[in-house]
């Protein structure tokens, strides 16, 4: 693996070694706390956050404009998926009526709420699309369980699946709204990941949500502790980062890999060892980058060993390609990656 990332990495920079990458500052003027990411090009990229914000560049990052929906101020976007420059589906996260589901057609000049949660007891967490139809949304356990709601026409309408194909949730275990990434998606195959418990946990589904399987890691969990976001680069390759939030600067064992789509991890040789609250595949045979508010990690042998390249903080990091990355974070934060 780290032969191919390396030799994929200097054919498709031009690079004749290891390469060096660093963050380049985009000017937004915001002053939100981004943690919602979603990169559709090189020139396309939402983020949405704090305030009810949703920020949209269609030129790299050149400038920025605040596309929120305007009833939507109070609230906490703490993800977005974009399909393109128009249509994008946001998710606001809390407990009862404050997690809600948004979506533009139009670049964000106007939005409609296709979603309100109306049972207390739920607290949604994060979303992805398997497809341009077909998504899912997490919620936190309701009656001993993780809910998942679902929708096949592209955000436009969402129902709660049945939970009879769900696993038992651990006590006191809860899933991450810290990125967008703790429900991933990848072949068609969905994950989400746990923390709060005894045990990190990873849950997998080949069947839209319908059913899951669930497999323990090595990434310690505790009531602010466990994994906080998933990336995959195939059905079967993945990497899991995390730690605790309240200890930022220490997280042993912290990260770990998956060859076989979630049944197993292993923890990672030479982890980040601090907290890191997201992940993202920069391409297939590609490195993997990890982000969180004490910097920024990159790994190029699939995530078994990580080398710290920044100090700065963000939340979320998202790849379109291996020269297209960004991430997001506190104070308005964006950057693209540069090598």
């Amino acid at each position: 693996m780290a032969a191919v990332s390396l030799g994929v990495l200097a054919v498709s920079t031009g690079f004749t070694h290891t390469p060096s990458p660093s963050w380049e500052l985009s000017p937004t003027d915001s002053t939100a706390r981004l943690r919602g990411l979603s990169v559709v090009s090189a020139a396309t990229v939402w983020a949405s956050g704090s305030q009810g914000t949703v920020l949209r560049t269609v030129n790299g990052g050149r400038t920025w404009s605040s596309v929120g929906p305007p009833e939507a101020a109070a609230l906490e976007l703490r993800d977005i998926e974009a399909f393109d420059a128009r249509r994008a589906v946001a998710l606001s996260i809390g407990t009862g009526e404050d997690s809600r589901v948004y979506r533009t057609a139009d670049g964000g000049r106007t939005w409609t709420e296709t979603y309100r949660n109306t049972d207390p007891a739920a607290f949604y967490d994060c979303l992805t699309f398997l497809d341009e139809r077909h998504g899912l949304a997490l919620s936190d356990p309701v009656d001993g369980k993780f809910r998942i709601l679902s929708t096949s026409d592209a955000g436009r309408s969402w129902s709660v699946l049945p939970s009879a194909g769900m696993p038992a949730a651990l006590p006191g275990e809860f899933a991450f709204a810290a990125s967008g990434t703790c429900l991933v998606s990848s072949g068609g195959r969905a994950y989400f990941a746990t923390g709060g418990g005894a045990s990190a946990r990873v849950f997998r589904s080949d069947d839209r949500g319908l059913s899951w399987k669930v497999s323990g890691t090595p990434v310690p969990s505790g009531p602010s502790a466990g994994i906080y976001s998933l990336a995959f680069r195939d059905r079967d390759h993945g990497v899991a980062v995390g730690g605790d939030y309240a200890t930022p600067t220490a997280a042993p064992d912290g990260a770990a890999i998956t060859r076989d789509g979630g049944r197993t991890w292993t923890p990672a040789a030479d982890e980040p060892g601090e907290y890191r609250s997201g992940a993202a595949w920069m391409t297939r045979l590609g490195p993997v980058l990890a982000v969180g508010p004490t910097g920024s990690d990159i790994s190029y042998d699939g995530g078994r060993k990580w080398s710290l390249f920044d100090s700065g903080s963000f939340d979320a990091v998202e790849c379109a390609g291996l020269s297209v990355c960004y991430a997001s974070g506190e104070q308005g934060r964006i950057a693209r990656l540069r090598w």
